[in-house]
């Protein structure tokens, strides 16, 4: 909503800009308030069809077309210098006001046709070999540019175009653990779709282009929290779908210490004994929606389900679900020799630098027919119980990664009961996603200062599980994925390097294939 907002208080302004500027072109100024005959206007002002400006109804390439309408509009009153084009993009509605209500600016004719006409000459001037009239035109070209000007404006437009693709359309990611393997593997590269799932519109505006949150070697922040838009999310082309891979912003990632290797967040820091010692001189780093760390999982669980994870297999709503084709789980391998054969074990593809122990591998349920053929004795190795979400050890102590659950999944609308029984599997959401103040005082909760039994959610929830079902930091450790928090759907690898490393070899099998499987 607050976008749109933007959007309109923007526009009128630009209107009331156009209100007073038409006359200087001779134009009646009343064509300016009127929505949509005033954009026509402007651009036969400048020398375009009017139909030209219903490219301005178009979502994504509206703002190429808005660029280049607004510098057309100052270069119609002579201004062509280079700052005077970025004034116009960046401050459009107010530079026109400026415009008009500059006693020393006038029309001196439309842009484009003037250009036009001006080239016109040229290439005739050309083409009759007549040097004294190229001379006098050249002397007087005003859209001549310097090179370094070219230069300039050609990276700009790239860096604005790959910046506007990233940020709209298409983002490249590159799989850094093996969470999700043997689905999609550690150095696989992929294009991930920002457009299926609802384009969510910047929030964060002021960044480091083409970076996410962090700037390399300097190991600073890549952007400014404020100004800051509110979240809003254009329409869908097609929902969230059980099972599929989906990228999302990492949602306890708002307060974290910054490692070279990953991330670790303040609640991790208080509950893991000895991580506060090594993360002893680093700094909290408080992030907004959109610049926490990108995480790659699959959707197992979609608004109001039930979610039950009973032996290693997943339930929902009671009914056992399909395990994707690759699904891992950790294996203690054995054999009469007490050694294990690595040639053997890379030329199945198992992944050998995602050992969770001696001779203790993920595999999934081909690699373990594979190596069961081969003489070996293989057994199922259930990780301890560990710090699971809700870390609530007085009431889910009992929960582990290979036994969790059941777990309701919040659907936007829905009510659920409140007691301090169940407070801790839902007070993130409520205070933390949803923004309300929460607390308990002499048992009793309180949300926003009154009594609560009972709450009803404001936005939907998804439950993320990485492949790898032993080796995977999903939402059996830190909770719900919000709305808010999806960025995406993973399109097809682009390039895949063996264990994350091209010194290792380049997965010529996996390049240009889906990055959807089940």
């Amino acid at each position: 909503m607050w976008f749109f907002i933007f959007l309109i208080v923007g526009y009128i302004i630009w209107s009331v800009g156009l209100y007073l500027l038409f006359p200087k072109a001779g134009i009646e100024g009343w064509k300016g308030l009127v929505p949509f005959y005033n954009m026509g206007v402007l651009a036969q002002m400048v020398g375009r069809s009017p139909y030209w400006a219903l490219w301005l109804l178009f979502p994504i390439v509206n703002i190429f077309y808005y660029s280049s309408l607004v510098i057309d509009e100052v270069r119609s009153f002579g201004k062509y210098s280079f700052g005077e084009s970025v004034l116009a993009v960046l401050f459009g509605p107010l530079y026109t006001i400026y415009l008009a209500m500059d006693k020393k600016t006038s029309f001196v004719g439309p842009a484009i046709t003037q250009e036009k006409e001006f080239r016109s000459q040229l290439a005739e001037a050309h083409t009759a070999g007549n040097t004294k009239l190229i001379r006098q035109l050249e002397a007087k070209n005003i859209y001549k540019k310097s090179p370094a000007r070219e230069w300039v404006e050609s990276i700009i437009f790239a860096v604005f175009a790959a910046s506007f693709i990233r940020m709209f359309l298409i983002e490249a990611f590159v799989i850094p653990t093996s969470s999700m393997e043997g689905s999609l593997l550690v150095g696989d590269f992929l294009f991930v779709s920002k457009a299926n799932y609802g384009i969510r519109t910047p929030m964060t505006i002021l960044a480091v282009p083409l970076l996410h949150n962090r700037i390399p070697i300097l190991n600073v922040e890549s952007y400014l929290k404020k100004p800051s838009l509110p979240y809003y999310r254009l329409p869908e082309l097609q929902s969230i779908q059980r099972n599929t891979p989906f990228v999302f912003n990492w949602p306890v990632g708002d307060s974290v210490y910054i490692m070279p290797d990953r991330s670790y967040t303040a609640g991790q820091v208080r509950r893991i004994p000895g991580l506060a010692n090594m993360l002893r001189g680093s700094h909290l780093v408080v992030r907004p929606i959109d610049k926490k760390d990108h995480y790659i999982k699959r959707c197992v669980g979609l608004p109001g389900d039930t979610l039950q994870v009973i032996d290693n297999q997943l339930y929902i709503d009671g009914e056992a679900q399909k395990n994707p084709e690759k699904m891992q789980l950790a294996y203690s391998i054995q054999s009469g020799t007490g050694q294990i054969n690595e040639l053997l074990l890379d030329r199945l593809n198992v992944n050998v630098t995602d050992r969770m122990g001696p001779n203790i591998y993920n595999l999934n349920k081909e690699q373990v027919i594979a190596l069961q053929q081969e003489g070996l004795e293989l057994q199922i190795i259930n990780p301890e119980a560990n710090d699971v979400f809700p870390h609530d050890k007085s009431h889910y102590g009992s929960w582990t990664v290979t036994n969790y659950g059941p777990i309701y999944i919040p659907k936007k609308g829905a009510t659920v009961d409140l007691n301090m029984s169940n407070l801790a599997l839902y007070r993130r959401l409520i205070h933390v996603y949803e923004h309300n103040d929460l607390e308990v005082a002499n048992g009793q909760i309180l949300i926003n200062g009154s009594p609560a039994t009972n709450y009803t959610f404001k936005q939907d929830y998804y439950w993320a599980m990485g492949d790898n079902r032993h080796n995977s930091e999903d939402s059996r450790m830190w909770g719900f994925v919000p709305e808010d928090h999806i960025v995406g759907k993973p399109l097809f690898i682009w390039f895949s390097t063996k264990n994350g490393s091209i010194r290792n070899g380049i997965n010529w099998n996996r390049i240009f294939t889906s990055a959807n499987k089940h």
